[in-house]
């Protein structure tokens, strides 16, 4: 699980080298398919999820706003859920282009949001339904609003829909480490963008 994470990562990176103004998520997700030829890559166990601008706040559901291009001063994120060796991986990160203090703030809310409630797991032991209601508080606190349909989900061999079902955010007892992964998806309160993070809760 650990060495899918890495790999994961590694990939996440690799699509983020390749992202520069002008590129649309199609365009993007091309991109990312010689990234995950270059790793050796199983499989995707989820489709990939690039969203620039406006469509960063939309949930993996959504479908995006046609004709998206990735803007000087913009904000995207990426989404990725693969399987190498038979091990699922899932990892999301979010990025701002050239200058744009304000989309780089939200960014580093949402990696700063997951920071929060991971050690919030670690150290007081919370269930998953506990998490994202101890999430959602700190995200008002820090002025931004918490994507309440994201909600976490089980890893293991794929696929992990026949080991453990459902939602982080809806398991009443506390998550074991090195399964669960913790989404944290925010958006700003009056603005049109957001910002996405996501790993694997480990001790």
């Amino acid at each position: 699980m650990q060495r899918a994470r890495e790999l994961s990562w590694a990939a996440l990176q690799g699509i983020r080298e390749r992202m520069h103004p002008g590129i649309s998520e199609d365009e993007a997700k091309a991109e990312a398919d010689e990234v995950f030829r270059a790793l050796g890559m199983d499989r995707l166990w989820h489709p990939v999820i690039i969203r620039i601008g406006e469509n960063t706040t939309k949930i993996y559901r959504e479908r995006s706003t046609p004709n998206v291009r990735l803007g000087e001063n913009d904000i995207y994120f990426i989404d990725l859920g693969l399987v190498f060796d038979g091990h699922e991986g899932d990892v999301g990160d979010t990025f701002v282009t050239s200058h744009a203090p304000e989309k780089l703030a939200c960014a580093e809310a949402a990696r700063t949001l997951f920071k929060v409630v991971a050690d919030a797991w670690r150290t007081q032991g919370l269930s998953g339904e506990a998490l994202y209601a101890f999430a959602s508080e700190q995200a008002e606190a820090m002025g931004w609003r918490l994507n309440h349909a994201i909600k976490g989900h089980r890893l293991s061999d794929f696929p992990h829909s026949v080991h453990k079902a459902g939602d982080l955010g809806e398991l009443g007892s506390t998550p074991s480490s090195g399964l669960w992964i913790l989404e944290i998806q925010i958006a700003h309160p009056t603005e049109p963008y957001g910002a996405f993070y996501e790993d694997l809760l480990t001790r």
